[in-house]
């Protein structure tokens, strides 16, 4: 069986570059940059979006505009991609790793609550695999002492938590266009808010501190240049067209996957919170209980990928035990979870959800054949 490969494209890209390539600017400034943040904020429930070169960087300028600087404490989970911590330290802020929950794969709110001080500015909840964090108690903490919440949604294209889109629950959200996201331009990033004020800021910012309509040589604030290509908006004015039934067929694989595959002991796949409406399912992740199963995650993930399933062993270590944070600011609260995870846990990416029935049966047979052969 032959899994999809990743990224996908087809004439609607083709067509749209094409228009780019026939027209006299190919830079941020063509028309294409403007309708795709357009676009893309309407699909989130927001009103306004930023685009930038990567996604790196509009969580970098998420944070800068929304006034975290000099030791400003921002809580983030210990389990995710560098550039949640990384982002938080170039600020100028310092980084509260929290552990996570046992089988959610995103932060505990009980352990948010415990690392607030003082010093504790916001939180940047991370939407690990697509299912979003639990907004409902992040967002009362956040409130209850004052704290701004920026979601790292790079993983949540188009999830829902009770019909509410990704991206839009905190002051400001950031996604990622990275090649192996569920919608890639190669790279890219995109800021998302519906604070008029702020989305005034990030903009000038991303943009050499230009004001719209204040002409091209006038400079208001001290920006730089985020700015994404017209070539990236064409590729993603198609991807997002393709977004909402590439969701649709990902999340009914999943659900016939997870099916067939609900009586084989010895994984624990990630818990979905029922008020998780609508899922990106950008990874297929689980935990291997080695009691259960006999065998260490890492024998799984060998077997598994022997049989030519496509498979990652995880994370190596949490964000904290990077060499970067043992010579920067950083807090780190205890995390037993988030360091068990490094020991157990799997995930298998998006493109395999993209395949057909046979495909799915495929992969349910070979797991199963997997998990009983010890």
């Amino acid at each position: 069986m032959q899994i999809p490969q990743w990224p996908i494209s087809g004439e609607r890209e083709r067509k749209l570059i094409e228009e780019v390539l026939q027209a006299p600017q190919w830079g941020g400034f063509h028309p294409f940059v403007e309708t795709f943040e357009q676009q893309f904020a309407a699909h989130h429930h927001c009103r306004y979006g930023i685009t930038a070169c990567n996604g790196t960087l509009t969580l970098e300028l998420a944070l800068a505009c929304a006034g975290i600087g000099a030791g400003d404490e921002v809580i983030v989970p210990s389990i995710s991609f560098i550039s949640t911590a990384t982002a938080v330290s170039r600020a100028g802020g310092v980084p509260v790793f929290v552990d996570i929950e046992p089988y959610s794969f995103n932060m505990d709110p009980d352990r948010v609550e415990e690392a607030i001080t003082p010093k504790t500015k916001a939180i940047i909840p991370v939407h690990f695999g697509g299912p979003l964090a639990d907004m409902d108690r992040i967002l009362a903490i956040a409130s209850a002492h004052g704290l701004t919440v920026i979601e790292d949604a790079a993983h949540a294209h188009g999830s829902e938590w009770n019909g509410k889109r990704a991206g839009s629950f905190g002051l400001a959200s950031s996604f990622s266009f990275q090649n192996g996201k569920v919608m890639t331009a190669g790279e890219g990033g995109i800021v998302l808010t519906n604070d008029e004020e702020l989305a005034v800021k990030l903009r000038s910012v991303a943009n050499q501190g230009r004001q719209t309509g204040k002409g091209h040589f006038h400079h208001f604030l001290l920006g730089t240049n985020f700015r994404l290509t017209a070539l990236q908006a064409a590729v993603l004015i198609a991807q997002l067209e393709r977004l909402p039934e590439q969701i649709a067929t990902r999340s009914r694989n999943a659900d016939l996957l997870l099916r067939e595959l609900r009586d084989v002991e010895g994984i624990h796949w990630q818990r979905v919170d029922p008020r998780v409406t609508k899922h990106s399912w950008y990874l297929l992740l689980g935990r291997i209980d080695e009691k259960a199963y006999g065998q260490s995650r890492d024998e799984f993930h060998r077997n598994l990928t022997g049989a030519g399933i496509p498979c990652t062993p995880f994370y190596p270590h949490t964000l904290y035990q990077n060499p970067l944070y043992r010579q920067i600011p950083c807090r780190v609260m205890p995390c037993p979870q988030a360091e068990a995870y490094l020991k157990d846990a799997f995930w298998i990416p998006h493109t395999v959800l993209l395949g057909g029935e046979d495909l799915m049966h495929h992969v349910a047979g070979t797991i199963r054949r997997v998990m009983v052969s010890r």
